[in-house]
């Protein structure tokens, strides 16, 4: 066999790369079937899946007649925003909101909990003493706050709830399983801010809650940010392992935490399983590995990095900046993707700024867009695949007989948002697993700020002074 030349064993090197990505709808529908199997063991018994369904203690879900004067503070990863959210009752919705958003400084989350949350309540804290005089309060009451907190916790109410580990970059060891709103209530009543948590809720949560307030007819909510969740609206008799009282809505809104979700039927590669070892969890959070904005840029990476080594992709010497772990952050990925330019100009630019590669031919920057095309398609294709089990175990992956169906996925997080290849791909897979007339009935729908709103419109749905307003 003859000794390959060195833009052959690169092109190899992508083609072999690109086989084993490949997302056939045989292998996605596989996908699907393999996480609803996880989806009911979940239900079933805690422990007793991947997916850990939690219960969310969210059985009543906004009308849209909620009233009043409410907060949030959505804390789900380096930043964290405060909100106050006006409500005006039936018919008027959201009459104003204000929100801030506030950057974790790096030492404080490693730090202790202690200094993490008087932090949090300080910022809390000058933001409720900007109000103007439409906020006063009523005497003897306390202001009200919906806190969505994404990382994994055990709930056991509706407001409290055990941290099960950080993800994200925090890593607190002695906040792992205390309860989350009573280390920050503690931090409320140190600093004499008189508020209490009347909600605590994940961010697919407080989104799908969001995304409920304005269109009745959303039943799930899907987080493709830095990270990847879901949550959905669940049949109380279709949870085995739910042990509370009857529920009189006769539905509880469940947390997935799919981004954990594992099976021999995803599409792994060597770059895969290379990443994996090198997290902080390595074995965990698979999925949320091969779909969510945090590592695509990184496998993308990886792979330049083989092709640099083994095939003198970039020149005699791997450029320096390509050793570098997650250097190519996805917002860089899409934007070299999604070049329009006929020479590649942002490809180019992209290159130059961020590896300090200038010598490349256009030959080279369309091998590229390829390589950012191979990882975004098989993340948009799979994450399509986790929308249809849900639509699935919801039985709303068909039409029946005589219903006018319709189902709304509230969808939130940068990486949907922003990255439109993502997007496009992850919508029209989608629809070509559902078939024509099912997809009709089945609607994406942007939330901004979902899960924030959504917070502290889940306060309002469990305030202490509900009676006294009705």
């Amino acid at each position: 066999m003859k000794k390959l030349g060195k833009w052959e064993k690169a092109m190899e090197i992508v083609k072999e790369f690109e086989e084993k990505c490949a997302t056939p709808i045989s292998k996605l529908r596989q996908v699907a079937d393999a996480m609803l199997v996880e989806m009911h063991a979940g239900l079933a018994s805690e422990g007793g899946s991947k997916l850990k369904m939690l219960i969310s203690y969210v059985d009543n879900l906004p009308t849209g007649n909620e009233k009043g004067l409410f907060y949030a503070l959505d804390l789900g990863g380096t930043n964290f925003r405060v909100l106050r959210l006006h409500l005006g009752g039936k018919g008027r919705g959201i009459v104003s909101k204000q929100f801030e958003e506030v950057s974790i400084p790096r030492s404080l989350m490693t730090g202790t909990s202690d200094a993490l949350f008087d932090f949090i309540v300080a910022e809390l804290a000058k933001f409720v003493a900007q109000e103007g005089m439409d906020f006063e309060l009523r005497p003897g009451r306390q202001r009200e706050l919906g806190f969505t907190f994404s990382f994994p916790v055990l709930q056991s109410s509706i407001s409290s709830g055990t941290l099960v580990r950080w993800t994200k970059g925090f890593s607190i060891e002695e906040t792992v399983g205390r309860d989350v709103v009573a280390e920050l209530t503690k931090a409320m009543e140190k600093q004499g801010l008189n508020m209490r948590v009347s909600a605590f809720v994940n961010d697919p949560v407080g989104t799908l809650a969001g995304g409920r307030f304005t269109n009745n007819d959303v039943v799930a909510a899907v987080i493709l940010g830095t990270g990847s969740n879901a949550a959905y609206v669940e049949r109380a008799h279709a949870i085995p392992k739910w042990h509370g009282l009857p529920l009189k809505s006769g539905e509880m809104v469940i947390n997935t935490e799919w981004g954990n979700f594992k099976s021999s039927h995803l599409p792994l590669t060597e770059y895969d399983h290379e990443l994996d070892a090198e997290t902080l969890h390595p074995g965990e959070q698979i999925y949320e590995k091969v779909t969510s904005g945090m590592y695509l840029g990184e496998i993308v990476r990886k792979v330049l990095r083989r092709m640099a080594e083994e095939a003198a992709f970039f020149g005699d010497t791997v450029p320096p900046k390509l050793k570098v772990p997650f250097i190519l952050g996805t917002p860089i990925i899409s934007a070299m993707h999604q070049d329009t330019s006929p020479d590649l100009k942002v490809v180019a630019n992209r290159l130059k700024d961020i590896l300090e590669i200038s010598n490349t031919s256009l030959k080279m920057r369309k091998v590229l867009v390829e390589l950012c095309y191979i990882v975004a398609t098989r993340g948009a294709r799979l994450s399509a695949a986790g929308i249809l089990s849900i639509l699935k175990k919801m039985g709303r992956d068909t039409m029946r007989e005589g219903e006018k169906q319709r189902t709304v996925i509230a969808m939130d997080g940068g990486l949907y948002e922003h990255y439109t290849e993502y997007r496009n791909c992850l919508e029209n897979t989608l629809n070509e697993l559902l078939g024509k007339e099912v997809s009709e009935t089945v609607v994406l729908e942007i939330a901004n700020d979902g899960s924030g709103i959504g917070a502290a419109i889940l306060a309002a749905c469990h305030s202490k002074y509900l009676e006294t307003d009705e």
